[in-house]
């Protein structure tokens, strides 16, 4: 089988299995590798130490797939339906994390069924599928397939499917036909995208400071969130759409046909308060197979504490409390902070009970700094 007739034939199989977009690329060094490699020395990736420790592999495709020659670049859309309102005591997730899937199982199965497609042709081609885990630039690909440009928000935008799909990749080690690359950006003046970030994540058109993404925030930071950044995080708890939701190419945007994709009740937005009482096991048996997972019953909960912490309403009151005395300390300082929030005289008397049977200084000081602000800058109220 020759490069056209592979190529035809793995994206008329892509579509089958259930991928919305594809485009075919050579296996080559990425255009953008030096300005990633720039962009980690800046400290921009914060904790995702995983990117500097295999940087030099990011540099060809090869070290994915030995002998790698030919990338089929694809996408799933994943937009389902319009976020609803969050009233108090729930928070917003992200859409991709909408069903009851981690979308890596579900773009892997579909891999899977192309790699099998594949062997089936020629067992001797060398092929991998990968999406957002492997050491692969997927976007600068991506654009080299005629998939999309890369947005000032720096995520990929497609004229047709907008920014809502996830991104996957068939290396394989033959050649296939090429697609003609994305050389224009059409975000033209635009800027939605930068004015509309509540922390000011993006310090300039194309380049992010993760550190201050409110993704980042809620799923790869590991500790206490920066006190500055608190407010700024809003009710998110995982992820945030904001950068895509005001995006003008999202407007007309495809809902997906992805039966497993489909939204769970609960998850938008999702109850915050009840959270609190969850133990590990518990936290595992509802949430091991969705994004929530990954950053585990702590990280969730802090979360959830900030979330609360912004929109304070009396009723959080119960939660915060269970939070202050949760075995993580990550948890409590947290929701030390949330309940300064809260101009309750009953927040200052969590607090203080908090206080007396906290035995970490840095909570400690997250208590005395709660209490200082319920104080001064906002009297208790019965």
């Amino acid at each position: 089988m020759n490069p056209n007739q592979l190529t035809q034939s793995l994206k008329q199989e892509a579509t089958r299995v259930g991928f919305d977009i594809s485009g075919a690329c050579p296996a080559v060094t990425p255009a953008g590798f030096h300005q990633f490699v720039d962009w980690l020395d800046h400290g921009y990736a914060g904790e995702m130490n995983y990117l500097n420790d295999r940087k030099e592999a990011y540099e060809h495709p090869s070290h994915v797939l030995p002998g790698a020659t030919s990338l089929l670049m694809l996408g799933l859309n994943y937009q389902t339906s319009a976020p609803s309102g969050s009233p108090p005591g729930t928070g917003r997730i992200a859409r991709y994390a909408w069903s009851n899937v981690d979308y890596h199982d579900l773009v892997h199965k579909k891999l899977k069924q192309l790699k099998k497609f594949v062997k089936d042709l020629d067992p001797s081609i060398g092929v991998r599928g990968v999406v957002d885990t492997a050491p692969l630039l997927e976007r600068e690909f991506a654009e080299l397939a005629g998939i999309g440009w890369r947005a000032k928000n720096t995520l990929l935008i497609n004229k047709t499917a907008g920014s809502w799909f996830f991104l996957a990749a068939l290396l394989l080690d033959v050649p296939l036909q090429y697609d003609e690359p994305i050389t224009t950006n059409h975000c033209g003046t635009c800027t939605a995208c930068i004015d509309a970030c509540p922390t000011d994540a993006f310090v300039a058109p194309h380049v992010l400071d993760a550190t201050q993404c409110i993704s980042y925030l809620t799923i790869e930071h590991r500790t206490a969130v920066p006190l500055p950044l608190r407010s700024q995080m809003q009710d998110w708890i995982l992820g945030c759409d904001i950068c895509q939701e005001v995006c003008p190419w999202n407007r007309k945007a495809p809902l997906s046909h992805e039966s497993e994709l489909k939204p769970i009740d609960g998850h938008n937005p999702i109850e915050l308060r009840s959270l609190f009482e969850i133990t590990d096991e518990q936290f595992r048996a509802r949430f091991r197979k969705t994004p929530l997972w990954r950053p585990k019953r702590r990280g969730i909960l802090r979360n959830a504490a900030i979330a609360l912490g912004n929109k304070p309403h009396p009723d959080n009151l119960i939660a915060l409390a269970l939070g202050i005395s949760d075995c993580e300390p990550l948890v409590r300082g947290a929701a030390a902070w949330a309940l300064g929030e809260h101009r309750y005289s009953a927040a200052d008397e969590i607090l203080r009970k908090a206080d007396g049977q906290e035995s970490l200084d840095e909570i400690r000081q997250e208590i005395a700094d709660a209490i200082l602000r319920i104080r001064t800058d906002k009297p208790p109220l019965d």
